[in-house]
């Protein structure tokens, strides 16, 4: 050939790439990442109660955790019932099934008094449960 200009063959010209794009896939599945960050907090438990505000960040969450919450009347909740504090738990032990290392969150209002949600911490943790978090609203 001269002049070093080489003529494609025809099979080459019509051949098809085969890469797959996957940036649309990737995007799309870091918007439901963010979509399903930002609800799964809001799923836990329907009573509602002003958390205190905190900066630090949220745990990687494997099950499905009880919920604790003393709203600001002092009233005390497992997951979404109404309960006393000397039922919470004989509650807790029928929740939980006996496992004492099942994660407890516990919620309180930010107005309440801070000695009320610690004796219900104070109650959870002497009877054996270990896995106690208090849980705050991030900023």
């Amino acid at each position: 050939m001269a002049g070093g200009i080489r003529k494609r063959s025809s099979r080459a010209r019509n051949q098809r790439m085969s890469d797959i794009n996957v940036t649309p896939f990737v995007d799309v599945m870091l918007v439901l990442l963010v979509i399903f960050m930002v609800t799964a907090p809001l799923l836990t438990s329907s009573i509602s109660v002003n958390l205190p505000k905190s900066s630090g960040k949220p745990l990687a969450i494997k099950t499905k955790p009880i919920t604790v919450t003393v709203n600001k009347n002092s009233d005390v909740f497992l997951q979404d019932s109404k309960i006393s504090l000397s039922n919470l738990i004989a509650e807790l032990d029928k929740k939980s099934k006996g496992n004492k290392q099942q994660k407890i969150y516990l919620r309180g209002d930010k107005d309440i008094d801070y000695g009320t949600v610690m004796q219900v911490m104070a109650k959870i943790s002497e009877n054996g449960y270990s896995k106690v978090a208090l849980l705050t609203e991030m900023d």
